[in-house]
């Protein structure tokens, strides 16, 4: 039988982002996430798998800047800094929604936040265009969202967080309400492009599948208070495609990530 996958070390020595002891309690006074540490590095596929409610977007709001943490840090070790002292996030944001402006054709989605960065119009016309390629949507730049399937929205949102050219893109569960043949589609080219394009990938899944799937490292949580439960490490090579899907080391990956999972909700 194939070893089962060990506690994953952690990032680098000089990961892009670290959380320390990160306490998150909300005005009502959940208690959202409490001693969560957290390291992650270049080129990372990082999977938060757990149940609702054990903080896995309320991590993705944090590094992203759209919260704040009630104690503990997080450090951007190898970010600038900008005029007002705050680290120089190199992110972009994949919502669960595509939440795309429904007057807007796709490239104009797409544009908005180079237009918003004050980017020179033939630029961001032309980084645009390049994002709309990797994503597989060549020839819809002028569609609108309503004559897009729910796949094709989704694809439009990525390619609207990759015209920044980001070092880290965070993910919560964009593809939770898709089929389960277009999730599958989608999984293997965000697998593709990440390895092409050399991100960070902070991905938020309540599939074991899924983050078994596309992962190298996966971070189980406990709720109530969100906290890290485990790390597994998945070992398994890429690029990764059906054969992986259908094969023993898959399955058994998932057994064991499941097994992870279902004492991380026994606690």
């Amino acid at each position: 039988m194939s070893a089962l996958p060990v506690a994953a070390p952690r990032a680098a020595l000089s990961p892009l982002v670290r959380l320390a002891a990160v306490n998150k309690v909300f005005s009502n006074g959940t208690v959202a996430l409490k001693a969560m540490d957290l390291a992650v590095g270049d080129n990372e596929f990082l999977s938060l798998l757990g149940p609702s409610g054990c903080g896995k977007s309320t991590v993705l709001r944090l590094i992203s800047g759209l919260g704040e943490v009630s104690s503990g840090s997080i450090d951007w070790p190898r970010a600038g800094t900008d005029a007002t002292g705050e680290p120089q996030r190199d992110l972009s944001f994949v919502f669960q929604e595509p939440t795309l402006m429904p007057w807007a054709t796709v490239l104009d989605n797409v544009v908005l936040p180079l237009r918003l960065a004050g980017v020179a119009k033939t630029e961001r016309i032309e980084r645009a265009r390049e994002a709309i390629r990797l994503v597989h949507l060549d020839g819809f730049e002028g569609a609108y969202p309503r004559e897009l399937s729910g796949g094709m929205k989704m694809r439009v949102s990525i390619a609207r967080a990759l015209v920044t050219r980001p070092k880290i893109l965070l993910m919560d569960e964009p593809f939770a309400a898709l089929d389960e043949i277009t999730r599958f589609k989608l999984n293997n080219d965000l697998l593709e492009l990440w390895q092409s394009q050399k991100w960070t990938v902070i991905f938020v899944t309540h599939s074991v599948f899924e983050s078994v799937y596309l992962s190298n490292r996966i971070v189980v949580m406990a709720a109530r208070p969100g906290r890290v439960f485990s790390e597994l490490a998945i070992d398994a090579p890429y690029p990764r495609d059906e054969s992986f899907r259908t094969s023993a080391r898959y399955a058994e990956l998932c057994r064991v990530t499941s097994e992870s999972l279902r004492k991380a909700m026994a606690q």
